[in-house]
């Protein structure tokens, strides 16, 4: 219930303008392709309606969800007792993640999630040591349209780093 809890609320907030599209990135998207393994938050991605100036802001959100009596903890919404936190769409890579993302089910709630071949992007581009370790877990257990992957690499300047990841890391 607390998954959809958070789906519901999420929809109501695109419905109100207040985020105009949303999917679920991160680990919890992970765990959609490949095996559970533990994960503290839902990460959240959003694409935000166009704002005055140059910086981006998720007080919106963040003042919307105060309202309906969510506590604030740090960069998270606590709904149900799952930290939530709320990502915009950062680069070019992001955006295409949420616009591409694939309707998944959570129980009988539908969900946008990033595709896998999105993810793994991702966690090239971030380059953290836990992302290189689900890199691998990904590779071992999920279906990677490769031919999609490679393209999506190629547009936003990742396939060398992917190609030094498998070298180093994967055994390719």
């Amino acid at each position: 219930m607390r998954i959809a809890k958070v789906l519901g609320l999420l929809d109501e907030m695109k419905g109100k303008g207040i985020i105009e599209k949303y999917a679920i990135g991160g680990a919890m998207a992970c765990v959609a392709y490949i095996e559970p393994f533990v994960t503290y938050d839902l990460d959240v991605f959003v694409l935000l309606p166009s704002q005055e100036g140059h910086l981006i802001s998720i007080t919106p959100i963040y003042a919307y969800l105060r309202e309906k009596g969510y506590r604030i903890d740090k960069e998270h919404v606590i709904i149900d007792d799952v930290p939530v936190q709320f990502i915009p769409a950062y680069n070019k890579l992001t955006e295409e993640a949420v616009n591409e993302a694939v309707e998944m089910r959570y129980k009988t709630t539908k969900m946008p999630v990033f595709r896998i071949e999105h993810l793994l992007a991702i966690m090239i581009q971030t380059d953290r040591p836990k992302d290189r370790t689900r890199i691998v877990h990904v590779l071992d257990q999920a279906k990677v349209d490769d031919d999609y992957l490679v393209d999506i690499l190629r547009r936003h300047r990742l396939l060398r780093r992917w190609n030094e990841f498998k070298r180093k890391f994967y055994g390719n």
